[in-house]
């Protein structure tokens, strides 16, 4: 072989791998981000989940101490197994109960004589106060190793959360409200066994309640319970629309009926004047509604669901009902989320999540739905700049453009002066009725 001849091989060779450490640059390069395990020895997960957020498992907290801050988990389960260890062998705490014990368990299986047993007794009473002691210092060991979203879950497993406040689904603000008038009281049963199939008339919701004679308050018909006045309601307006004639003459024939089966007398408003009373309703809601919604978008490699879940859940996160949605939950059981997030849902529902690759989420904000106590939309700004420091991505506006700092104030300033308009005309944000009609 000559010169030329071993001079070419070399150079295809040098070639033929420049090639293919390219084609696995590439490779690796354009491949999805992945959820990264969090390391042993800083360790606070959830073990209920699975790294890769799959099926539940059985529901424990194995928790590490560690000096170094902890990766805070998607929190999904509150019971936590009393098991906590600070190395990979048991303190001198427990190696001393354990010998006590193993020592009165020996001794036990004799017939001991008055010596023995005051020994054992003995022996008992001081396992009982090393493990009291232990129990103290494991108390120690996990208020310094807990992270405050652990902590945060210990305190509230610990006590329920606050309930929604109860009050009639009825208000004359925004729904129509007919009086139905009975001779004498009737059974919660009667009442619900009279009602109608469906709480719905068109789009709009049909709603039903009795004055309770012993509470004297308005409520939802329940069993065991006595009523000696009934209102029924239909919502003046939501996001579909103004209540029309077809939707109110409809109102009426579900209430009549509902009447008729209790032998009471139906007393009804002015239809076109409920209806102009809608529309003016609407007019209102459509001129104030708010939406806000950001976009997040990959500046380099693509994200996997189990990236964007990871980084998500370190802010707050909760999975939602559908794929590819999570949630900022409210502090109170039962009211819409604070804050939303989605990415695409077919990634979501991938048999191989791992190889999913999302471009793009959606952070987003209900205004009307959320009390401006909370601070919703410092939050979600606050959010989207986090995310896109951790994640390398860019953020930008319903409209496509970058998210700058003027823009984010003249925002401010207008969701300042529509909370102040709600306020104003008793539909705060928040509030059951702003809920009810930005719905």
């Amino acid at each position: 072989m000559s010169t030329l001849q071993i001079g070419l091989a070399i150079a295809g060779g040098v070639v033929l791998a420049g090639v293919v450490a390219h084609s696995t640059w590439t490779s690796r390069r354009n491949k999805p981000r992945q959820a990264e395990p969090l390391p042993q020895e800083m360790a606070v997960e959830p073990s209920g989940y699975k790294a890769d957020y799959g099926q539940p498992q059985e529901p424990s907290f194995d928790i590490v101490s560690s000096d170094q801050p902890h990766d805070e988990p998607e929190v999904a389960h509150r019971s936590v197994s009393p098991a906590y260890t600070t190395s990979g062998s048991l303190d001198p705490v427990t190696d001393i109960a354990r010998s006590m014990m193993e020592e009165a368990t020996a001794h036990a299986q004799r017939v001991p004589d008055e010596a023995e047993m005051a020994r054992i007794a003995q022996s008992k009473a001081a396992a009982a106060k090393v493990a009291a002691e232990r129990a103290v210092l494991q108390a120690e060991q996990v208020s310094v190793a807990m992270t405050p979203a652990v902590a945060k879950v210990m305190e509230s497993a610990a006590s329920d959360l606050p309930q929604p406040e109860k009050r009639p689904a009825l208000d004359v603000l925004i729904d129509v409200i007919a009086a139905v008038e009975i001779d004498s009281p009737v059974s919660g049963d009667a009442a619900l066994a009279a009602m109608p199939a469906t709480r719905r008339v068109g789009s709009k919701l049909f709603s039903l309640e009795g004055l309770n004679t012993e509470t004297g308050l308005w409520e939802h018909p329940r069993h065991g319970q006595r009523y000696s006045a009934f209102q029924s309601g239909v919502q003046l307006a939501n996001r579909t629309g103004p209540l029309n004639e077809i939707e109110f003459s409809e109102f009426v024939t579900k209430t009549q009926v509902f009447a008729d089966a209790i032998n009471a007398a139906p007393e009804f408003p002015d239809m076109l004047e409920e209806v102009g009373r809608a529309r003016e309703l609407d007019s209102f809601a459509s001129a104030h509604d708010a939406q806000l919604s950001f976009t997040l978008k990959a500046t380099k490699a693509a994200w996997s669901p189990g990236y964007v879940q990871q980084n998500a859940a370190r802010l707050g996160f909760i999975a939602g009902v559908l794929p590819g949605r999570m949630v900022v939950p409210a502090p109170v059981h039962g009211l819409p989320p604070i804050l939303g997030l989605t990415f695409d849902s077919q990634a979501a529902m991938s048999e191989d999540p791992t190889q999913s690759a999302i471009y793009e989420l959606t952070l987003s904000l209900d205004v009307p739905q959320v009390d401006r106590k909370e601070e919703p939309y410092a939050r979600m700004i606050q959010t989207a700049y986090e995310l896109a420091r951790v994640m390398d991505g860019a953020i930008s506006d319903d409209n496509g453009q970058p998210l700058s700092e003027t823009a984010i104030g003249a925002i401010a300033r207008d969701l300042l002066a529509l909370y102040d308009t709600l306020d104003a005309r008793d539909l705060s944000a928040g509030s059951p009725q702003a809920r009810r009609l930005f719905s």
